[in-house]
């Protein structure tokens, strides 16, 4: 629960310059700790937020920082540059 409470406050920090790549709707980040009540499975079993267009700018900056990104690099449509 301390992850979730500590990504809605961080949420108004900007997100890392190095974060490269765009959302491909993995989900990674709607299961972290726990399964967000948002995310709805269709009729052919794949996963998706049902507030997409609205979601919260916790959800829209995930991951806003390498830390974050740690946790979801194996599925997640973005990455991190370190070289700058």
């Amino acid at each position: 629960m301390r992850h979730k409470i500590e990504r809605v406050f961080t949420s108004i920090l900007p997100v890392d310059k190095n974060r490269q790549g765009n959302c491909n709707n993995c989900g990674a980040c709607c299961r972290l700790p726990n399964r967000c009540v948002f995310l709805k499975a269709s009729e052919d079993g794949k996963e998706y937020c049902s507030i997409y267009t609205i979601r919260p700018p916790s959800c829209r900056k995930f991951p806003r920082t390498i830390e974050q990104y740690q946790h979801v690099k194996e599925v997640c449509g973005y990455d991190f540059n370190e070289d700058q």
